[in-house]
């Protein structure tokens, strides 16, 4: 616990069973009460991993969902076991666990109710290997973005983030997509609610057991960012009116 706040860990899975161990270990069980993994149905032996790890909070979809509804039951839980703060960490070490002390205590000390970890502060998204089509489409999603939402974030498609419980509690998450889209669904929630975004810079590790999605996807999830923030803005006019924003 950080100051009676209770932290907890969500770790959405999918084949992650060469790099699961090597991110649980790293984990700062110091300031961390529980860890919770939802396995979205895995064909490889990331289960039995989590087992032998000693993950008390082991879900395990009986299909493959998505991304998205991955999420969806990684917060149900972790709001279930009433933590306080609560982060979410990919179990393929793309993301060093390390900076877990730092996101949780921006929150736990009431300075922001949601933290990321950025791979653009810096030069750690090319320097860890993030193909450069990847990061030369980020940096144009994430400058029409923030024209159009009026924000200044540095990007919107991490996968390391953490968050107040009063933050996902206000969310209406079991409307957003379950695929990719979710992440950037719920960041536009989270603005439309008025919170605020801390940022702080990651160090990035692209390699063969690293998840990622392949480019057919990434133009469907490029072309859902575009519609996303639309719909942000077209709501926030009072234009339109949309369920996820309700």
């Amino acid at each position: 616990m950080i100051q009676t706040k209770k932290v907890i860990v969500v770790l959405p899975a999918y084949n992650a069973s060469e790099t699961l161990q090597k991110t649980y270990e790293e984990i700062p069980f110091d300031i961390v009460d529980e860890v919770v993994l939802v396995d979205d149905n895995s064909t490889d032996e990331t289960l039995r991993v989590a087992k032998e790890l000693g993950i008390i909070h082991v879900l395990k979809h009986d299909e493959n969902k998505g991304y998205g509804a991955n999420q969806k039951s990684c917060y149900r839980k972790a709001l279930s076991l009433e933590g306080d703060i609560i982060i979410m960490l990919h179990p393929d070490y793309q993301y060093t666990p390390k900076l877990i002390h730092s996101m949780a205590y921006l929150i736990a000390n009431d300075v922001y109710p949601v933290v990321m970890g950025s791979r653009i502060l810096g030069k750690g998204a090319l320097r860890g290997g993030m193909p450069m089509y990847k990061y030369i489409a980020n940096r144009f999603l994430t400058l029409f973005q923030n024209i159009v939402i009026g924000q200044k974030l540095s990007e919107y498609h991490t996968g390391f983030r953490a968050f107040s419980a009063e933050v996902l509690n206000s969310l209406n998450l079991e409307h957003n997509s379950d695929d990719f889209i979710f992440d950037n669904q719920m960041l536009c929630q989270i603005f439309h609610k008025g919170f605020e975004i801390a940022e702080i810079t990651c160090p990035t590790t692209y390699s063969e057991e690293s998840s990622s999605i392949n480019f057919q996807r990434s133009m469907t999830y490029g072309l859902g960012v575009l519609k996303v923030s639309v719909q942000y803005f077209l709501h926030k006019k009072k234009l339109m009116s949309f369920q996820i924003f309700k």
